[in-house]
């Protein structure tokens, strides 16, 4: 499958990173007339600091068949060091075109700061969907602490709002083995977010873990987890006196009763068995009207 161009990408990559800084190297290194030249692959190096770190074998294998039939289509973007130049964008194209046994590659020489450096491949992976949410996060993360950039700037850099940023970087707060689950694909992000509600690393663990193997949805999750942070402690139960199994019924059968009218989860907690609270759930906004309707009706 042929590499697609996008915007803002490749000879587009000045006009994401505007700084007095990004220039082209002259023009005995980039041809005058086609703007990039053809060198010895073994002398282009990945950047070690490049966000994705994960690249799947078969979409490189088909990769691979592409540019054996049709060439790289898209120049790779590389900044000179001292013998040798490194990938500041391109790097699936380099492992597709070494595993395709491809001599040479073209290249378009540029001259940035780490900082440009780190947000190009950044801008790269996200706008191929090629990174997944703890790489993301991580490459965010990466640049506010390297850069000391504030969130709304890193937010500005990646044209993204200050509240994916934010959203983004809490994942790295999740227990490192579920952090692996998101990177391995057997967590989707929004699984991902709904535990960041466990604050304890071995209940994040657990519910990821059900989340896998009993395939619950996100819908699913919230409620296993509002019911975990629901249940008592020994010490609450100690305080609470036993509420009596004749009113407990009662409950129960309002409970279903309203249930049945309003459509959601209702539950009635009783303080003892004159006091308590009701409690109606929803999951979106549409319910939420959905359900002060039935109420005023």
């Amino acid at each position: 499958m042929a590499t697609k161009k996008k915007s803002g990408l490749g000879k587009g990559l000045d006009s994401l990173i505007k700084t007095p800084e990004t220039k082209v190297k002259p023009a005995e290194d980039n041809n005058a007339k086609t703007g990039y030249i053809e060198i010895d692959i073994n002398k282009v190096e990945p950047n070690r600091d490049q966000p994705r770190k994960n690249f799947e074998e078969d979409p490189l294998l088909e990769l691979s068949e592409s540019i054996k039939e049709h060439g790289i289509i898209e120049p790779l973007i590389v900044q000179k060091k001292d013998d040798y130049y490194m990938i500041i964008a391109g790097e699936r194209r380099w492992r597709a075109s070494k595993m395709a046994g491809i001599k040479t590659v073209p290249v378009v020489i540029k001259d940035y700061t780490d900082q440009e450096i780190l947000e190009i491949s950044l801008l790269e992976n996200l706008q191929r969907e090629d990174l997944n949410p703890i790489e993301e996060a991580q490459a965010y993360k990466q640049l506010i602490d390297n850069f000391n950039l504030k969130q709304d700037e890193v937010a500005e850099r990646v044209s993204k709002s200050r509240t994916v940023i934010t959203n983004s970087i809490r994942l790295l707060k999740l227990d490192e083995k579920v952090q692996q689950m998101v990177i391995d694909g057997n967590l989707s992000s929004g699984h991902a977010r709904t535990i960041l509600s466990l604050s304890d690393h071995a209940q994040q663990v657990r519910m990821a873990e059900r989340v896998m193997d009993e395939g619950l949805t996100v819908r699913d999750l919230e409620k296993e987890i509002k019911n975990l942070q629901k249940k008592p402690t020994e010490k609450d139960s100690e305080k609470k006196p036993a509420l009596d199994p004749k009113l407990s019924a009662v409950y129960s059968e309002l409970e279903e009763k309203l249930k049945q009218t309003l459509g959601t989860k209702v539950s009635i907690i009783a303080k003892d068995s004159k006091r308590g609270k009701v409690e109606i759930e929803y999951y979106n906004p549409d319910e939420l009207d959905m359900i002060v309707d039935k109420l005023q009706a």
